[in-house]
């Protein structure tokens, strides 16, 4: 069994041609939709970048496995203790480790783990490359390592596992110059408007309109990027959000259709499963958040999942399933596909068995959203609905809880809760549910989330608050500073 795996960094499912943009930033994965099953409804249970892949790695969800943030105790796993082994529980039972022990050999082309310190990441992997970059580098970069992989493979390789993680469209935007401006004659998205925009400069929070790169107007990289704007002041500011990112998308299209070609070159591509996902979405304008990934929402939560499986596998081509799912559950069905079993203590559930005969991957009937490295908030989505609870605003202002129908409103542009109390009752009723039912399954007694709140809040909020408070006044949005004070009197004092 060959399994090759593209994990682009930030992607977001509505900006790629097969989930119906209407840009062309996607041509390559496009086919590969055509050709395979589609998942509409797949989210991370955990975002954004370490707890994403922590989560999808070890198959248990944050609250189990103890990352939720990029900072702090809870950006660590869980400390076994005494029940840990010559071998520790991760060791064992990790999504790498499990294939391996099918026969798989398993390889990784990605700066993740030195990018976030993440070294339980790299459990299960028999080969691994770190080009230094950091997460900054371009696709430019990855594809040689991934070429050369493929390449120097024997011709008998039948059993491998290759996780090709690309970065592009991560921000800042720094497609290289040289690969021109694709969409500047194409239309932005018929959602955002000239007002959108003015409510959003009149706003505020961390990558808002009038801080696009995080709590002020400062270049914050140590170069410039032409393509990162950091102030949008009109639309063609705007424009280049927007062009940015999904010049960046197209960019790694490029890359993935390269090395799918090598692959076909090897005579091996009729016979490998082939896999494009992300580790979270990106919100573009979003509750006033450009180019980053800061809530549990449809926006950053969910992500594309495009399974393209061999030729000689039964299976009805360019199938969309519009099934609610974990991106784990993708992890639990290609080990069992494999020939392997869902170890005991994982959350993620496989769906091999509708996968093979064309039926939905229709058994989960909500999920349970999760941040904590930008704001804390959990949040619940079933049927059309997304309900979402935040503890700590990550100083956007957001109220305790939210309502929107994603499938009228996907930009989430409407809060509902002020008018439907009863779908936001039920909501939280789920959620509350959940949590009973998930800490029944703890290894350990604290909820991950209260250790964040106790040791100051969201990482990339900590220590921030004085300092931004000024500036929004500085800016006449002295009535934001306000209400920012009012909410955070610990925080706007610097303790």
């Amino acid at each position: 069994m060959r399994i090759l795996y593209f994990d682009i960094d930030s992607l977001r499912a509505d900006h790629l041609g097969c989930y119906g943009y209407h840009r062309a930033t996607s041509p390559c994965i496009d086919r590969m939709a055509a050709d395979g099953v589609q998942f509409n409804g797949c989210h991370v249970s955990d975002a954004p970048c370490l707890p994403s892949r922590t989560a999808l790695f070890s198959g248990r969800f944050g609250i189990h496995n103890g990352v939720v943030n990029h900072g702090g105790t809870a950006s660590e796993m869980f400390n076994e203790g005494v029940r840990r082994d010559f071998i520790s529980q991760h060791g064992q039972a990790n999504w790498m480790r499990c294939l391996h022990d099918q026969g798989l050999r398993t390889a990784t082309i990605s700066s993740f783990g030195e990018r976030h310190s993440a070294w339980h990441w790299y459990a299960g992997f028999n080969e691994i490359y770190n080009n230094g970059g950091g997460g900054l580098e371009n696709a430019d970069v990855v594809e040689p390592l991934a070429l050369d992989w493929v390449n120097r493979q024997p011709d008998d390789a039948d059993n491998w596992f290759l996780h090709v993680n690309i970065w592009d469209p991560h921000t800042p935007y720094k497609t290289p110059e040289e690969f021109g401006e694709p969409f500047a004659d194409t239309p932005l998205p018929a959602w955002y408007t000239e007002d959108v925009l003015a409510k959003h400069r009149a706003g505020y929070g961390p990558h808002s309109a009038r801080e696009v790169c995080g709590f002020d107007a400062e270049y914050p990289f140590n170069q410039p990027f032409p393509r990162q704007p950091t102030e949008l002041n009109n639309m063609a500011d705007a424009r280049k959000v927007f062009d940015g990112y999904d010049t960046g998308v197209l960019y790694a299209d490029r890359t993935i259709e390269r090395v799918l070609k090598a692959v076909e070159a090897r005579g091996w591509l009729d016979d490998t499963w082939i896999i494009i996902s992300a580790d979270h979405g990106e919100n573009l304008g979003e509750f006033n958040i450009y180019g980053d990934h800061q809530t549990a929402d449809t926006i950053t939560s969910r992500v594309p999942l495009i399974i393209r499986p061999p030729q000689n596998v039964t299976c009805e081509r360019g199938r969309v399933d519009e099934s609610l799912i974990y991106q784990g559950d993708m992890a639990a069905t290609m080990l069992e596909l494999a020939g392997g079993e869902v170890p005991v203590g994982w959350d993620s559930k496989s769906f091999a068995p509708q996968f093979k005969t064309n039926q939905p991957a229709d058994h989960r009937t909500e999920l349970v959203l999760s941040q904590m490295a930008w704001s804390c908030q959990r949040s619940i989505r079933w049927d059309d609905w997304l309900c979402i609870r935040s503890y700590h605003d990550g100083y956007h202002g957001f109220p305790p809880v939210m309502l929107f129908n994603v499938v009228e409103d996907p930009h989430l542009q409407k809060d509902l809760a002020p008018t439907k109390v009863d779908v936001s009752n039920h909501g939280i009723a789920l959620l509350d549910k959940w949590m009973g039912e998930i800490l029944d399954t703890a290894t350990h007694a604290d909820d991950p989330m209260r250790t964040v709140m106790l040791e100051g809040g969201p990482l990339h909020t900590r220590g921030v608050l004085p300092e931004y408070l000024k500036r929004l006044r500085a800016t006449g949005r002295a009535d934001g500073a306000d209400e920012l004070a009012k909410a955070h009197p610990a925080a706007a004092a610097g303790n």
